[in-house]
C-alpha cells in the first residue's frame, strides 16, 4: 500500500468554487470519486480541517492530503502473454493486439489489458486505471504507454495534454486521396446514437494530420498523427472526410470495390472485420531521465495482408 502526502495552496483565481471541483483540478492524477472520499473521510483537509466537499473556497487556504492509497479497482490480476516493448522503473510500452479491451466495463469484466498489467507488475494496483495514460479502442492495435508510479503517470497525463507526446497511426482507408492534409473538426457524442461519437460544433477541438503513404484503386495507405486525443478520433475523422477506415464497423461503411475487383479480392475486403488502424509509433520525454525516447511496432500480419491484396489489385487492374 502506498502513501500520498500533498500539500497544496489553493490559487486565488480558484475562490468561490467547491472543494471537490478545486480538488478535481489540484489533485488530477487522482479520480473525482476518489478524491471525494477522502474529503468525506478527513483524508483530505481544508486550512487544517475537515470540509464538506460543497464547502466554498477563497484562495489560499491550505490543502492538505494525507491518505492511503489503496487499490482503485476491484480488478484481479490475470495471467496474459503481453508484448512488452519496453520496461523501466518508470514505465512500459506495451504493443497492444487487436480484440484485446484496455480497461474493464460493462461486457467485459476481465480479460483486460489492464488485467494482464497487474500479473506483470502487482504494485500498479495502487495506480488509477493500472498506470494507463492512453487507450486504444478494441480493435485497434500498437502502442500505449504505461506509468508504475503516480508521479510517471501524472507527468505523461500532462505531457499528452500539452502535445509532447508524438503518437503516429498508420491505417488503410477507403477512397483514393490524393494527398495529405489536416482535419480540424472538433468531435462530441453522436446526437441520436449514444456510443457513437460525431463531428459537431458543441463538441471539443479535435485535429488529426495525415500524408499518404501508398495509393490504391479504390483505398489509400495514410499515416497519421494526434495532435489531440478524442474518442475514436481518427476513425470519426477520416470518415468526416469520406475516406472510412477500412473494417470499421461503426464508422466505414459499406466496402468500396473497384470496378472488375476478383472474386478473391472481394473476399478479402469483406473478411476484414476491424479496423485496419494501427498505432505504429510513440514519441516522448522519458519522465525521469528527460531523454527523447522513441519506440516503433510494425505493422501486424492482417494489415500487412491487406496492403498485399490490394497492391495485387491494383498491378492486376494495370496489365
Amino acid at each position: 500500500m502506498q502513501h500520498v502526502l500533498r500539500h497544496i495552496t489553493v490559487p486565488a483565481e480558484y475562490a468561490g468554487r467547491r472543494l471537490d471541483q478545486a480538488a478535481a483540478a489540484l489533485f488530477g492524477e487522482f479520480s473525482r470519486s476518489r478524491l471525494k472520499q477522502w474529503i468525506e473521510s478527513g483524508a483530505l483537509t481544508l486550512a487544517g480541517r475537515p470540509a464538506a466537499p460543497k464547502a466554498r473556497l477563497k484562495g489560499g487556504e491550505e490543502l492538505k492530503l494525507d491518505a492511503e492509497l489503496t487499490p482503485v479497482v476491484p480488478v484481479l490480476p490475470e495471467r496474459m502473454a503481453l508484448s512488452v516493448v519496453h520496461a523501466d522503473g518508470a514505465l512500459f510500452v506495451i504493443d497492444k493486439p487487436a480484440g484485446l479491451v484496455v480497461h474493464p466495463g460493462a461486457g467485459n469484466p476481465s480479460g483486460t489489458l489492464q488485467n494482464a498489467l497487474l500479473d506483470l507488475d502487482p504494485s500498479l494496483a495502487a495506480i488509477p486505471r493500472a498506470g494507463l495514460v492512453h487507450r486504444l479502442d478494441k480493435d485497434t492495435s500498437g502502442l500505449l504507454v504505461v506509468a508504475r508510479t503516480l508521479a510517471v503517470q501524472k507527468t505523461l497525463a500532462r505531457a499528452i495534454e500539452r502535445r509532447r507526446v508524438k503518437r503516429i497511426y498508420q491505417a488503410v482507408c477507403q477512397g483514393a486521396l490524393t494527398g495529405g492534409g489536416t482535419v480540424d473538426a472538433a468531435i462530441g457524442r453522436h446526437p441520436r446514437e449514444r456510443t457513437k461519437m460525431a463531428v459537431g460544433e458543441r463538441g471539443r477541438p479535435a485535429r488529426t494530420r495525415y500524408r499518404v503513404i501508398e495509393r490504391f484503386r479504390a483505398h489509400t495507405h495514410v499515416e497519421l498523427e494526434l495532435e489531440t486525443g478524442r474518442t475514436h478520433q481518427i476513425r470519426v475523422h477520416m470518415a468526416h472526410i469520406r475516406a472510412p477506415i477500412v473494417g470499421d464497423p461503426v464508422y466505414g461503411g459499406r466496402p468500396r470495390l473497384p470496378r472488375q475487383s476478383s472474386e478473391e479480392f472481394r473476399g478479402t475486403l469483406e473478411a476484414f472485420r476491424r479496423q485496419a488502424l494501427h498505432a505504429c509509433a510513440l514519441s516522448l520525454e522519458h519522465p525521469e531521465t528527460r531523454a527523447l525516447v522513441t519506440f516503433a511496432s510494425a505493422l501486424p500480419t492482417d494489415i500487412s495482408g491487406l496492403l498485399e491484396a490490394l497492391r495485387r489489385d491494383r498491378d492486376a487492374a494495370a496489365r
